[in-house]
């Protein structure tokens, strides 16, 4: 699709999900609260951010103690869940490459600081409120492994075109499927109604319009987003590379 990061799509999608486990676990339970704490219920029937979250912490097996103690936390009954924020910050790394990076923070000065230096280091910056943020449009990603799936092939993506997903991606028997962000629960519940098990769903940025780079200059780009993306409080790092 037209401005989509190809590289921030399939593979690295499922990068993403068989990542450092200990990490992800402290990310998702960071979520967990928030859904919990923002949508007033640790119900997930009754919170489909929730469930949501939820759902992709049990996708990397993270125990079910975890996600009851997240949850608590978020309505009041496991500590204080008002110091954490859900911060977004915009940049740029070198090459004129534009740089979203969503945090969840309960100390922006810290959480600020980390991100600069690792900017710093790679010649890139933090923008103005306002000057990145523009160049990007929220969607909803389903991320699919069609190896852990009974439905494969041309069935698999009769599902997910009849799921109303706008595109899909595939690479090597992993599906990203897009949809508008406001529909992302319905497509997912389609999805699972055709029984389809789903990796993750999320709420995801896309750029508008992408930057080319040289294989190299790309890479760099790569390679600055995976230290970012390393630091403790960031959840997601979108780039408008092609």
């Amino acid at each position: 699709m037209s401005g989509h990061s190809k590289w921030a799509t399939t593979k690295r999608k499922k990068a993403a999900i068989d990542a450092k486990r200990a990490k992800a676990f402290t990310k998702l339970a960071s979520l967990i609260t928030i859904a919990a704490r923002d949508g007033k219920s640790g119900d997930p029937e009754f919170n489909p951010s929730l469930r949501m979250a939820v759902d992709n912490a049990k996708a990397v097996s993270m125990p079910k103690e975890n996600i009851e103690r997240a949850i608590k936390r978020g309505t009041g009954e496991g500590g204080d869940a008002s110091r954490i924020e859900e911060v977004t910050y915009e940049a740029y790394g070198p090459h004129g490459v534009a740089l979203l990076i969503e945090t969840l923070t309960d100390n922006r000065n810290r959480t600020v600081a980390e991100i600069k230096a690792v900017l710093n280091k790679s010649g890139g910056s933090i923008a103005g409120a306002g000057s990145v943020a523009y160049q990007f449009k929220k969607v909803g990603e389903i991320s699919i492994d069609e190896s852990k799936n009974k439905i494969k092939g041309e069935e698999l993506e009769m599902a997910i075109i009849e799921s109303g997903a706008k595109d899909f991606d595939s690479d090597e028997g992993y599906f990203v499927v897009r949809t508008d962000f406001t529909a992302l629960h319905n497509t997912k519940k389609s999805l699972e109604e055709s029984g389809v098990i789903i990796d993750s769903a999320e709420v995801s940025e896309v750029a508008s319009s992408s930057v080319e780079l040289p294989e190299a200059k790309a890479d760099s780009i790569v390679n600055l987003v995976e230290k970012i993306e390393d630091l403790d409080d960031v959840t997601s790092v979108y780039a408008n590379l092609a």
